[in-house]
């Protein structure tokens, strides 16, 4: 398997013979911010980074080449830091080619990305379901330590000939995303990992903590952090983040670069 970090919680997976777009936000930097959210139904702790504008940095590579051969897109759950959003009228995945299959979590997700034009659109289920070489399971996720801040998903993949890898998704610890560990023993886990936090709903996603717990939960696995350093609402960097795992003896990661590519 190969996974390339484009920006956030955008990869692009090669797996059993397929490439897969996952969380395609693709649009360039600084073009929203927390205030610019109809409604505004979230805040940021610190008021000033409601203001800051995403995503913070531009692609690492043309869209052009992060888009060609892609055979399906995942998207986890329709969030604006996973996948682009119209602000007008909610459509999403502009830069899209819409006739590429889309995998998401739920009828709900299905229906947007069908009012968006997509031909060809998955609910993922927990029975799970073969794309080429490679098969995917829904798994479990809350996305929110205090109120979940909507669903999401985790997506285990397997297949011949290849790691089983565990796409965790936007998520905490929690018990769910324990069992899911040890049951499948997954041999590469990407954890998205940057704290982000809103006054609503608490913590998001993991962070140190969380990530030490599935460390030591398969210490055989090779972690794979990712969802950092683009959004507004976290509260861990690169850099901190590699601190604090170095405090709890964390070592088995990596925390890739935007446009770097590693093969598992």
């Amino acid at each position: 398997m190969k996974l390339t970090q484009i920006r956030n919680a955008t990869n692009r997976l090669e797996y059993a013979g397929k490439t897969f777009l996952i969380d395609p936000w693709l649009m360039p930097k600084h073009q929203f911010s927390f205030v610019d959210v109809p409604g505004m139904p979230y805040h940021v702790p610190d008021k000033v980074k409601e203001h800051l504008p995403m995503p913070f940095y531009d692609l690492p590579m043309a869209l052009k080449e992060i888009l060609d051969g892609v055979d399906s897109y995942l998207v986890t759950h329709i969030h604006p830091d996973h996948i682009d959003i119209s602000m007008d009228d909610g459509t999403v995945g502009a830069p899209l080619d819409k006739d590429v299959p889309v995998i998401c979590q739920n009828e709900v997700d299905a229906e947007v990305f069908r009012k968006s034009g997509f031909s060809e659109v998955t609910v993922l289920t927990e029975i799970g379901l073969t794309f080429g070489g490679a098969k995917l399971t829904k798994t479990p996720a809350r996305h929110g330590t205090v109120i979940p801040c909507g669903n999401a998903m985790g997506v285990m993949f397997e297949g011949d000939g290849e790691k089983t890898f565990y796409l965790a998704g936007d998520t905490i610890w929690y018990p769910a995303v324990a069992d899911t560990l040890k049951l499948y023993q997954p041999e590469v886990v990407a954890l998205n990992c940057c704290a982000a936090e809103t006054v609503e709903n608490g913590r998001l996603i993991m962070n140190a903590e969380d990530v030490h717990c599935v460390a030591k939960t398969v210490p055989n696995a090779r972690l794979y952090l990712t969802h950092l350093d683009n959004v507004a609402h976290a509260a861990l960097t690169r850099h901190t983040l590699s601190g604090s795992l170095a405090e709890r003896g964390v070592t088995h990661y990596d925390m890739p670069k935007d446009g770097q590519t590693l093969i598992y």
